[in-house]
């Protein structure tokens, strides 16, 4: 029986292998045909809009060609290149990035306040609002809100030049909204000292304003300056203030300021026209702000301490709820050290209840 491929009559007689060995030498081996550039399309592949019945073979699909063809060899060289690109993107980043901020979360802790009254050494002096001011110590201090200025900001090890400054201007801002607003000095507005508060803080500064006590914890004059609207009226609006602010970065996370301001207001009695029976009161605010990362961008502020000398007033020992200023013409007992002046710079050295020192008055 004939193999599979030889002729059905068999090999020629006379021909050893049916004179294969004729046409050994044109026949192609099973490789080169598989290895050769152009291949025949297929039956299907014909059927579709040709030109050609061969198409040419892709190198890279050429059975036994190497895994790495010029093809090949440019795309991972681009890939290396990208790759030594994005490191060398990364070590400059690290080296010009800020510093590392470590994260840093913390509860506000109560505020602590002492509220110092400072009782006239005797009558005290009334007059046109704008004399008393011009013959008091007042006279050199600027007016409103520019008698704040902020200091010069400098970056901390951990907060940038524009952190440090947000938290100055957030010192300045309470400091603006809870001693020089209209509103919140005649006792019809205290929201907007309460919104700058951290949120830890407002329920200590609900209950103040609920139940006042004298506690070192719920005086509402350790908030903010406050007259109580039936007894008192602005004679001038423009508050005299001269004061200044510091800073200083107690923790990786956090950034103290501190606020020492006095400021001067010129009153006179409720419902009263403005006239010559006019008075200064002086209020002075030693303040600490705390801040963190969280309270930046919401433009609050932990109050941490409260320190605040006002006179003249009567020395009494029931909570107030605002400042009771003693007007022109009145006099009071004080009871307490003496010599306090709220113009000198320093650790308050009143106890409970101090005397306003002569100083402080409008110069005859």
């Amino acid at each position: 029986m004939a193999g599979r491929g030889d002729p059905p009559e068999g090999t020629p007689e006379g021909t050893p292998g049916g004179g294969e060995d004729e046409y050994r030498s044109v026949v192609f081996d099973e490789s080169f045909v598989r290895a050769a550039r152009l291949q025949e399309f297929s039956a299907q592949e014909r059927m579709g809009d040709h030109s050609h019945a061969v198409r040419r073979r892709d190198p890279a699909e050429r059975p036994g060609a190497g895994s790495l063809t010029p093809r090949r060899g440019s795309v991972q060289a681009l890939l290396l290149v990208l790759v030594v690109a994005v490191a060398f993107g990364t070590a400059v980043y690290v080296g010009v990035r800020p510093p590392y901020r470590p994260p840093f979360t913390r509860s506000a802790e109560p505020l602590r306040m002492t509220v110092i009254p400072l009782a006239p050494p005797g009558e005290v002096p009334g007059g046109d609002p704008k004399s008393l001011l011009r013959r008091s110590p007042a006279a050199e201090f600027g007016t409103g809100a520019s008698g704040i200025p902020l200091p010069l900001a400098r970056r901390t090890p951990h907060f940038t030049e524009n952190e440090v400054m947000a938290a100055l201007a957030t010192a300045k801002d309470y400091l603006v909204a809870s001693s020089l607003d209209p509103d919140v000095l005649t006792g019809t507005e205290r929201r907007s000292v309460r919104v700058m508060l951290d949120p830890g803080q407002l329920a200590q500064f609900d209950q103040t304003f609920a139940e006042p006590d004298d506690d070192g914890r719920h005086a509402p004059a350790g908030w903010l300056v406050r007259f109580d609207p039936s007894r008192v009226a602005l004679a001038e609006s423009a508050v005299r203030v001269r004061g200044t602010l510091r800073f200083a970065e107690s923790a990786p996370g956090t950034i103290d300021v501190l606020s020492d301001h006095t400021f001067v207001y010129a009153l006179r009695p409720a419902g009263k026209p403005a006239g010559q029976d006019a008075s200064l009161f002086t209020v002075r605010r030693t303040l600490h702000f705390r801040l963190d990362r969280e309270d930046l961008p919401r433009h609050q502020a932990e109050l941490v301490t409260s320190e605040i000398q006002a006179g003249p007033q009567a020395c009494s020992t029931e909570p107030p709820t605002t400042l009771r200023p003693l007007l022109a013409g009145a006099r009071a007992t004080p009871t307490g050290p003496a010599g306090t002046d709220p113009y000198v710079k320093g650790p308050p050295s009143a106890g409970l209840c101090g005397v306003l020192d002569n100083s402080a008055q409008p110069r005859g």
